[in-house]
């Protein structure tokens, strides 16, 4: 499906004569497009009946939200998945005349001045360096606001961002688990069991099951299929009836093994607001008498246990120039942060480029140059550089939890931290949550609520905190390649953390949800044009008098690049 872009929306507005319009709405209607998998011209055609029914109602944020919960939440819009190419092919002889062409890598032989290429980040990522055909995106380079602040956090006014006189040095950045627990190497995948992965899910049905029933001070659970004539109090994890999107008629309650292990069907008539995604572990109170539905009348919620930020891609999807990148550090420099949490995909699959294999050298040949561009060109600032790896890089691992990049060059610089994906980091005493996995994106497109208000993100957040998970979502979207025994010990959120950074293809944005500071850097470029990163000010604070959770994030900012 081709990327929905405010620019298409716009164009598909202008016929109807629609112009004018705030970029909020314009977002917003991105945001749609994406969640409900529907194109441009698709969106607007639907408003425009939506509105002509409704005596030509103006479009705005108001009438936008209006739209959503009328049209899009009741399954109007039709959701068109692309077809993928038949699996039977790949087995089949080509049909005569076919146009397909080989995927094959040209030969090109390497020149002479290849060494000297090594001397500054952008003679190494020059255009020659990575296909013979590569020039300059236009777009990027006539790109408008740059440097323009485009979200804002905390007290902003007056804030000098730029490092210390010396940077990196006596900053700690180190893995909030020792070395015996963290994710520092490759795996074995593909080996899992069904049994294993029920295993992996019941535990954490039992772990935070007792959790919640010592916070609320309840006796004990009951089970959730056994006919009863009083309230009770069930614990079980949230799924679907089939194979369909979640809605509030087909959720189910699946009980642990001490509750009886079974599903029961939830009616959720009785509950004024609710927030629900398949894979949820939650505490409910209501009636079963007949032992076959539970009338749910209270949903048990408990409040969680509890500085440049740049993700890829790092070039235009146009071309292989990383002027994007050069642009990075060349606000690196300039700032001179103490430390930078650069996100993949460095060498991204979706790219046009590498997926029609017109590149000139291998892909982990093109990553190490890309980071050794980053290492030369910072050095001078002596910032701490944190790498973590993406679903989306090429030559690395397609499984989640992801391991850490290996560079056995790199790693010896101690400014470079290579983490995996995903991570919980302490950065000087305050504790960081990192993932380049678009969670945000894969869970908006599954999540049913009622009675929440509109704010999507704040409710995925929330859930992601409480559940003290970095991919709650189960079953995951096709696209993550997930392995449950090592997600058990590398996917769980060991404490809230002071800051989550959570990169989307949704909009950026800066919020605080039940005390933990949620970044959304958005990418550093969106298609052909220049995107995002985003800056932080923390320091780290003793608790507060009261005893309450003092936030250590003192500013925020989202920078177009």
């Amino acid at each position: 499906m081709a990327l929905v872009t405010t620019e298409s929306l716009q164009s598909e507005l202008e016929v109807f004569d629609i112009s004018g319009l705030d970029e909020s709405v314009l977002d917003k209607m991105v945001e749609q497009c994406i969640c409900n998998r529907i194109q441009a011209d698709e969106m607007v055609l639907e408003w425009v009946a939506y509105s002509t029914t409704k005596s030509g109602l103006k479009l705005n944020m108001d009438t936008l939200e209006q739209f959503e919960h009328e049209v899009t939440g009741s399954c109007f819009l039709v959701i068109k998945v692309e077809e993928e190419e038949n699996l039977l092919d790949s087995y089949s002889t080509p049909a005569k005349g076919s146009q397909k062409r080989a995927l094959t890598t040209p030969e090109h032989p390497h020149s002479k001045r290849s060494a000297a290429l090594k001397a500054s980040p952008g003679l190494l990522l020059s255009p020659a360096s990575f296909s013979p055909s590569a020039t300059p995106s236009q777009k990027y380079s006539q790109r408008g606001g740059k440097g323009e602040v485009v979200a804002t956090f905390g007290a902003v006014q007056g804030t000098r961002w730029v490092g210390r006189k010396t940077p990196g040095i006596g900053i700690q950045v180190e893995l909030l688990e020792g070395p015996e627990d963290s994710l520092r190497s490759s795996y074995k995948y593909m080996f899992q069991r069904l049994r294993d992965v029920r295993n992996v899910l019941t535990e954490k049905i039992e772990e935070l099951g007792e959790s919640l029933r010592c916070h609320f001070n309840i006796e004990e659970f009951s089970p959730v299929s056994l006919p009863a004539q009083d309230r009770i109090t069930v614990l079980g994890q949230v799924c679907c009836d089939s194979n369909g999107k979640l809605n509030a008629q087909s959720v189910l309650l699946e009980a642990g093994p001490e509750q009886g292990g079974q599903q029961v069907p939830v009616d959720l008539s009785e509950l004024k607001e609710y927030s629900l995604f398949p894979g949820q572990v939650v505490v409910m109170e209501g009636m079963n008498t007949t032992g076959r539905k539970l009338m749910a009348s209270k949903l048990y919620e408990v409040k969680p246990v509890n500085v440049l930020v740049a993700c890829g891609p790092f070039t235009p999807s146009d071309s292989l120039t990383f002027d994007p990148l050069l642009d990075l550090i060349s606000v690196i420099v300039r700032d001179r942060p103490d430390v930078c949490l650069l996100l993949g995909p460095f060498v991204d699959s979706k790219h046009e480029q590498i997926e029609k294999a017109q590149v000139t050298e291998t892909f982990e040949a093109i990553f190490s140059r890309c980071i050794e561009s980053i290492v030369d060109g910072t050095k001078s600032v002596g910032c701490r550089l944190v790498f973590v790896p993406s679903q989306r890089d090429i030559h690395h691992h397609f499984i989640y939890p992801q391991p850490p990049f290996t560079l056995p060059n790199i790693s010896k610089d101690q400014r470079v931290t290579l983490v995996p994906d995903p991570c919980t980091l302490l950065i000087d005493g305050v504790t960081f949550g990192l993932t380049s996995t678009d969670i945000l994106f894969h869970m908006g497109a599954e999540e049913i609520s009622c009675g929440t208000g509109s704010d999507r993100f704040s409710r995925i957040l929330k859930h992601m905190l409480t559940q003290r998970s970095y991919y709650p979502l189960y079953p995951p979207v096709e696209e993550v390649n997930m392995d449950y025994e090592k997600f058990q010990s590398f996917g769980q959120m060991p404490l809230t953390p002071d800051v989550l950074i959570i990169p989307s293809e949704l909009r950026y944005f800066v919020k605080d949800v039940v005390g933990c500071v949620c970044v959304n850097p958005g990418r550093l470029t969106k298609g052909q044009v220049g995107g995002t990163y985003s800056r932080l000010l923390i320091q780290r604070k003793s608790a507060s008098e009261d005893g309450q959770r003092v936030r250590p994030c003192l500013a925020a900012q989202v920078v177009k690049i």
